[in-house]
């Protein structure tokens, strides 16, 4: 979620609010943070807004380097199933001419870019080289209703890429989430109101310990959760 920080807010009150700890805030937030030079102590910037989940410029970086591989074919999926421990399964793929590490995860796997960077231990896209064998690791979806810590994230987020390649439009109904697969669509209730909305999943997060999704902020208000920041939702895959 995020946070206008009001004057005579203290460090206490604002991690309260975002659920979150001093620490973390203060990782994630460095320009809405000081530190006073007469006695040491930090506080937090009148009118500076407080992010609970960082503002990466990856997927800027993947993308532009899309296309810097050689040839101009069309990328074309090939896997085979092979299960890996925990929640995903890992597939794999021959890179052929044309194809980048950005549109195999966007378009063709639907899943993030970064995961299959750290999967197969590529620290530069542009050296790929065709005919490389990699592993993507695809999530499982989840079968029946979960219950689900939600937060929300907005306006400091607004435009940005997402994990799915799109700029993050926090007026749409979309929500983040750690391994579900990208494009998996969701039913969300407040048990407490009962109201229910479907979304897509097209961003990874959230990225606080304790939380399961993030919502845009329009889901936040359409669910009743944009004032207390975070609560509990029922969540289905539809």
């Amino acid at each position: 979620m995020e946070y206008k920080v009001q004057r005579g807010d203290t460090i206490a009150h604002v991690s309260k609010v975002m659920g979150s700890d001093w620490q973390t805030l203060k990782r994630l937030n460095p320009q809405a943070v000081g530190r006073s030079k007469a006695n040491g102590n930090w506080f937090v910037r009148e009118g500076a807004v407080l992010a609970d989940r960082p503002k990466s410029a990856f997927g800027k970086i993947l993308k532009t380097a899309e296309g810097a591989e050689t040839g101009k074919n069309k990328a074309v999926g090939s896997s085979n199933g092979q299960e890996h421990a925990g929640i995903a399964k890992v597939k794999t793929h021959t890179l052929k001419a044309g194809e980048t590490v950005w549109a195999l995860a966007t378009k063709t796997y639907h899943v993030n870019p970064e995961d299959i960077l750290k999967a197969n231990n590529i620290t530069d896209p542009r050296s790929l080289q065709i005919g490389r064998t990699l592993s993507i690791p695809v999530p499982h979806k989840p079968v029946g209703k979960e219950e689900v810590v939600a937060s929300w994230y907005g306006r400091y987020h607004h435009g940005l890429p997402m994990a799915n390649g799109e700029p993050f439009d926090m007026n749409a109904p979309t929500i983040a989430h750690k391994n579900i697969p990208l494009g998996t669509r969701v039913l969300l209730e407040n048990p407490e109101t009962g109201q229910k909305a479907t979304a897509t999943v097209t961003d990874r997060g959230p990225y606080i310990q304790g939380r399961d999704v993030d919502l845009s902020y329009k889901l936040a208000q359409r669910l009743s959760l944009d004032k207390q920041g975070v609560g509990n939702l029922t969540m289905q895959v539809l």
